[in-house]
């Protein structure tokens, strides 16, 4: 088998099937022209190789990085130039992607991730533009005759790792347009996040820099006046990177316990831990983000003993005001932290309380081993992926398997096992246990330590799923009351009040933890966004989600929502494009799929709303885009009669063969190639309703049974049965 690295260019034409479905002749003639007038041409005279046409789509190998996107570059303006003279509904527009990878040779065919990546890049692109890779940035930066501007980390499907991804930029000005903002604190909120996002993608221009030193800072409103910091993440001067969780865990505790202080603004750890590894000014940060004061600093080891340096510095002033040089044995670290804390909080000029003392004074634990452990396990974490969630939960285990009394390892437990309920990685813990640790580990970080406010954060949205929106919202209250710095507590208090119905309660305190935190999840929101799509502010919805739009590729929630989002403001072609856009990528999701994974919303009425908004928007009823045409619906007796313990073989779409079997006491299973699920069954009014323990939070996915008219329907199979899980065509057997 060969193997070589070689850089792969991907070009499609934008919106090729619409354009055959007006002009088919025309359409096919005018891309016949543009490939061997403009794509082979180019590509020849770059010493590339088409080795694949697919469709309306090329696959191009280069020997040169520089070559390929240069030859992209050329291919671009030639299509532009040609464009200029043809009616504008005739135009035929490409998009590209190039990526450099090892790739693997099969005579005159080419695979391996490098194509794959490529092949991903393409969609990112704008039509007439060019998406490339980091690695493809890192070889051509300034040896090609268009710039490329950082555009963010995407997750992309059947890629496991987010790519960092960059656009070609425009020669007349930014991509990036410029978007009404929410007011003065939000707006420059969303523009430190734009500028983070760029950060994020692993580069930092030197316009971007001057675009941070230029910035005027309204990020924190006028009646605030708490001093604000960010801590950014310690250096590791000669740490090998097997232990920068050492540096990292430093900064996330200093992190957290300012939190903890009632008198300072403390920005959340998401958006610090976004420049570790940067060579930014740290006064630049502090007026991207509106903060006053800056701490930053390193860590080096010497035998068994720390060097730790810190300052903080008056970003509007860039003096140092406090600098200090900490030697310990690495037993204690602990002394570091509270000696770090107390020198800064002097500094600042902050009243501490004597139960705000006491937090920060508190030992996590004094066993080192243990220690170590969680600090793994909030370094493999952090990746937010579930490689690293299932190595970070077996590392809080073995934390507090050796310390019980770690309170802190226990709710960080909690907060873990949380995410992957909410975001239902049942092949990381099924979703009944990861429910279940969820609760039994946030309540024992609570009696080990009644003062600490993540274990309340967690139970408010377990509380919130659970429909106990009262408990739900006592919870998240305290812990906003014991870390009022911390962005998690407001989250989870938006979150609760969302569904209770309380929407303007729940976007101010969005709105809080977003300037707290300007690199909130996505999961957070698309949550908040409902809140305004409910108060008549659907436009203010688009805007918090187009800001993580390049962030989302591949998710099907961020989609089905700024679809109904775009609806809701009246913008019908955005609306019907992404609805269109998730329906491609995730034919299996649905709007029925949100009556059962919003089913915790208090007011039916509002979660109707929230479901009409997707339909209005095109987000496709059922699974596929199920209709059933001229199919009969059962009635509740002929579902009953029609599973009397029979076996159903058939077809599951987009999985393929299967079969399905209720007992008469209830039980279920299904099976395909790629699935096998068992749980009850049961019919409710005409509709047949499954019920598995780890799908969809565990609730009911209910829908009909359609009997074909016509015998060919559904592949020969008579019967079609559709609920927001499965589309299945099939016979009853013996």
């Amino acid at each position: 088998m060969e193997r070589r690295l070689a850089a792969i260019l991907a070009a499609d034409v934008v919106g090729f099937s619409s354009m055959m479905a007006e002009d088919e002749v025309g359409t096919f003639e005018r891309l016949t022209t543009l490939r061997q007038e403009i794509l082979t041409r180019v590509i020849d005279e770059k010493n590339g190789r088409i080795f694949k046409l697919i469709g309306d789509g090329l696959l191009a190998e280069f020997a040169s990085v520089v070559d390929a996107v240069e030859a992209a570059i050329q291919i671009q303006e030639a299509v532009s130039t040609s464009n200029a003279t043809i009616d504008p509904s005739r135009r035929i527009e490409l998009r590209i992607g190039i990526n450099l990878g090892d790739l693997i040779i099969d005579g005159d065919d080419i695979y391996g991730d490098g194509v794959n990546i490529a092949a991903r890049l393409e969609p990112l692109a704008k039509p007439g533009g060019i998406c490339i890779s980091r690695e493809v940035y890192k070889h051509t930066r300034g040896k090609v005759s268009r710039s490329f501007e950082p555009a963010g980390v995407h997750r992309v499907k059947n890629i496991p790792e987010p790519l960092a991804v960059f656009w070609m930029a425009d020669p007349n000005g930014s991509q990036y347009p410029q978007r009404s903002r929410l007011k003065v604190r939000f707006a420059v909120a969303a523009m430190a996040f734009t500028a983070i996002l760029s950060i994020a993608a692993f580069v930092l221009r030197d316009d971007i820099v001057a675009r941070f030193n230029g910035a005027e800072s309204g990020m924190i409103a006028a009646e605030d006046t708490l001093p604000s910091l960010i801590v950014l993440p310690f250096e590791n001067l000669g740490l090998p990177d097997a232990e920068r969780y050492i540096a990292d865990g430093l900064t996330d505790d200093l992190i957290t316990d300012f939190s903890k202080v009632a008198g300072l603004m403390v920005i959340g750890s998401n958006t610090a831990f976004s420049y570790r590894d940067r060579t930014i000014d740290s006064r630049a940060i502090g007026r991207a983000l509106g903060v006053g004061y800056v701490i930053e600093g390193s860590v080096r080891r010497v035998g068994t003993r720390l060097l730790v340096n810190a300052r903080l510095t008056d970003v509007s002033s860039g003096q140092t005001l406090w600098a200090e040089r900490l030697e310990r044995d690495e037993a204690d670290i602990f002394a570091i932290e509270a000696g770090l804390i107390n020198e800064i909080i002097d500094q600042l000029g902050v009243d501490l309380s004597v139960s705000e003392r006491e937090r920060i004074e508190r030992l996590p634990t004094t066993d080192l081993e243990a220690y170590d452990f969680f600090l793994r396990a909030e370094e493999a974490a952090r990746s937010g992926f579930r490689p690293g969630l299932r190595e970070a939960l077996k590392l809080y285990s073995d934390a507090t398997a050796i310390d019980p009394t770690f309170a802190k390892a226990f709710e960080a437990q909690a907060r873990t096992e949380a995410l992957v309920m909410r975001r239902n990685y049942d092949d990381v813990l099924p979703f009944p246990v990861a429910r279940k640790r969820a609760y039994e580990h946030a309540g024992r970080a609570l009696e080990l330590d009644p003062g600490a406010a993540l274990p309340f954060a967690v139970l408010s949205e377990l509380q919130t799923v659970d429909r106990r929106y009262e408990e739900a919202m006592r919870s998240a209250r305290l812990s906003v009351e014991k870390a009022p710095g911390e962005a998690s507590a407001y989250l989870a208090l938006s979150f609760a009040q969302t569904f209770y119905g309380r929407h303007e309660e729940a976007i101010e305190n969005f709105e809080t933890a977003l300037r707290l935190n300007p690199l909130l999840p996505g999961y957070a929101r698309q949550i908040a966004s409902l809140s305004y799509m409910l108060t008549g502010r659907p436009q203010l919805a688009v805007e918090i989600l187009e800001e993580i739009k390049g962030n989302s590729q591949g998710i099907e929630d961020y989609f089905n929502i700024l679809a109904a989002a775009y609806g809701e403001a009246g913008q019908t072609q955005m609306a019907q494009a992404t609805a269109d856009e998730v329906a491609r990528f995730a034919p299996h999701t649905s709007a029925q799929l949100y009556r059962v994974l919003f089913a915790h919303f208090r007011k039916q009425e509002e979660l109707d709303r929230i479901i009409d908004a997707m339909l209005n928007a095109g987000v496709q009823e059922w699974p596929f885009d199920f209709h059933p045409g001229a199919r009969e619906r059962l009635s509740a007796d002929a579902v009953t009669a029609l599973i009397d313990g029979n076996v159903w073989q058939g077809n599951f779409e987009g999985r393929g063969p299967g079969l399905m079997q209720i007992s008469e006491n209830g039980s279920m299973a299904l099976r395909a190639s790629t699935l096998f699920v068992t749980g009850s069954a049961f019919v409710k009014d005409d509709t047949l309703c499954i019920q598995q323990p780890g799908l969809a939070l565990g609730r009911p996915a209910c829908g009909p049974i359609y009997k074909s008219v016509e015998e060919a329907a559904g592949a020969g199979a008579p019967y079609s049965y559709i609920n927001p899980h499965i589309l299945f065509h099939f016979s009853p057997g013996g």
